[in-house]
């Protein structure tokens, strides 16, 4: 029966956080984020930390550009629980404002570069962001500045932008050494993620869940010195964020930034970086095994091969298996509301379990329950209800959804699954009207709302339509009059509203209603059955 070893589980222990939760949690840990940064400093000053493009930072030089930036945002009034957006892609920027923002106390919100204008607006205007440092991809939906009253500064990194300060008027002349007094409570990032109003929803991620998470990354995943971690997947997501920058800040390792995945680009990377460690999309994996020769690389170097977000095509590991038989696979599954992952797939069962998304991480208490929030036994469905130090507190100034989604200090993931005897946890639905398409969670309620604002459409329903490569694309039935619409017109008028990502990749038009039962509810069952027909 896998477990984590006993090492592992003495480190345990019954602690009291946020609102009274009883939770479990390591004894030995860093304080918060910055006290996880400066053991990585003593530990390793003169190995690097971070890798972009021509930009090489050893940890020490880390330091100083972290104490330059929180030296300038302190200077412009940045204090303890002020927020500071971060549009920026995978670039060395990212991170140093982000553990500027924490050296201060200061709350950092990372926002995916590829939202759209409506929800950069609402996202900046809802977490109340007094400084935005931004890149040149998102000038152009940058919201009014009569929309965010909270904003004071505009920092654009890369060139001279209209309306935005350079990015280098940021830095001061001296770096700040010192740290604010934080309690590992505190919030330390904000992260927005889509939700069945339409709305995003900032789920507020703590020191005290950041710290675990890179923990368990760590010791589920063996994790040593010298690791170099290639980042691939958006900074600004749970998994970049977590499952490599600060996995790699509490292993003292070195990330390895990739601004724009490509997979003979990946593959190139990861052997000259000597690349150790990767958490990605399954859709990653199956794009370098469709364009690439794997055997033309140094891969030699690479040893665990971590995936989550959809589900891994038993091809795919076949084939990973077969051409990279040193590289480990392991599966993980998690959200942003869990700070990351909350089951591993213990080394060594990434073929033989594939089935599984793996076992509770060692501080994770997960429930399996009924409709009535009762346990249910082994092997019976049930829906994942997660509690422990990862658990994120809730949802930034959102009470409402904070109360419906927890319970009793457990976050209600929606997520269908069971558990074995041995405690291996299998998924059988994901989280109702969700489309996972490339690792991004699509909300098809989301689309759906986009979509009913254009005076030709009716009504509409998005599914999900298997794809051999991103796992899902979308599919939207449209019943309309109008017969000037077509597929490109859709596609169009709702990248204006959302991100990009969430453009419908096909598009049936029917002149007739949709199907619907008694209660008046589109039957989705209906649609997914035409489209395998």
């Amino acid at each position: 029966m896998p477990e984590w070893s006993k090492a592992i589980m003495d480190r345990i222990q019954t602690e009291t956080h946020f609102d009274g939760r009883e939770i479990n949690c390591f004894k030995n840990r860093p304080a918060n984020l910055n006290a996880m940064l400066a053991a990585a400093i003593a530990r390793s000053p003169d190995d690097e930390a971070l890798v972009s493009g021509d930009t090489r930072l050893t940890y020490t030089a880390f330091d100083r550009e972290i104490g330059l930036l929180a030296g300038g945002l302190k200077a412009r009034g940045i204090t303890k629980g002020d927020r500071v957006a971060l549009l920026l892609g995978n670039r060395v920027e990212f991170i140093t404002v982000m553990m500027a923002c924490l050296r201060l106390g200061a709350i950092a919100v990372p926002v995916n570069i590829r939202e759209g204008a409506e929800e950069l607006e609402f996202i900046l205007a809802q977490c109340g962001a007094r400084i935005v440092v931004h890149g040149l991809s998102v000038v152009d939906r940058l919201p009014d500045r009569s929309a965010l009253p909270a904003l004071e500064h505009l920092f654009c990194v890369g060139a001279d932008t209209p309306g935005s300060e350079p990015f280098e008027a940021l830095a001061a002349e001296a770096p700040l050494t010192g740290t604010e007094k934080v309690d590992e409570d505190d919030i330390a990032v904000i992260l927005y993620t889509s939700g069945t109003t339409g709305k995003p929803k900032g789920a507020t991620l703590s020191h005290l869940n950041i710290v675990h998470s890179s923990m368990h990354f760590e010791m589920c995943m063996e994790l040593g010195a010298s690791e170099r971690s290639l980042l691939c997947v958006p900074a600004s997501h749970v998994t970049g964020l977590v499952a490599t920058i600060f996995t790699m800040m509490q292993t003292a390792g070195c990330t390895v930034m990739m601004e724009t995945f490509g997979a003979h680009e990946f593959l190139a990377l990861t052997a000259a970086e000597k690349v150790t460690q990767t958490l990605m999309v399954p859709a990653m994996y199956n794009l370098f095994l469709l364009r690439c020769n794997v055997a033309d690389y140094d891969l030699s170097h690479w040893r665990i091969g971590g995936y989550g977000g959809a589900p891994m095509p038993q091809s795919t590991i076949n084939e990973l298996s077969e051409k990279l038989p040193n590289l480990c696979l392991i599966n993980a599954y998690g959200a942003t509301e869990l700070t990351s992952a909350v089951t591993i797939l213990p080394i060594g069962y990434g073929v033989e379990r594939s089935d599984s998304i793996g076992i509770a991480v060692p501080c994770a208490d997960i429930r399996l329950v009924d409709e009535k929030g009762q346990d249910v036994p082994d092997g019976t469905h049930g829906e994942l209800w997660i509690k422990g130090p990862m658990t994120v507190p809730g949802y930034w100034n959102n009470p409402d959804r904070t109360q419906s989604e927890f319970h009793d200090g457990y976050w209600k993931s929606g997520d269908m699954g069971s558990r074995d005897a041995e405690g291996f946890i299998c998924l059988h639905d994901r989280r109702k009207d969700m489309i996972i398409r490339g690792g991004y969670n699509i909300y098809s309620v989301e689309v759906e709302n986009a979509l009913t604002a254009h005076p030709g459409v009716i009504e509409c329903a998005a599914i999900g339509r298997p794809d051999p490569v991103l796992g899902e694309k979308m599919h939207v039935f449209i019943h309309t009059t109008d017969t000037s619409l077509d597929t490109d017109t859709i596609r169009a008028f709702v990248k204006t509203k959302l991100a990009d990502y969430k453009s419908p990749d096909f598009v049936t038009f029917e002149p007739e209603p949709l199907p619907r039962n008694a209660n008046g509810k589109i039957v989705k069952s209906i649609l997914r059955a035409k489209l395998n027909d």
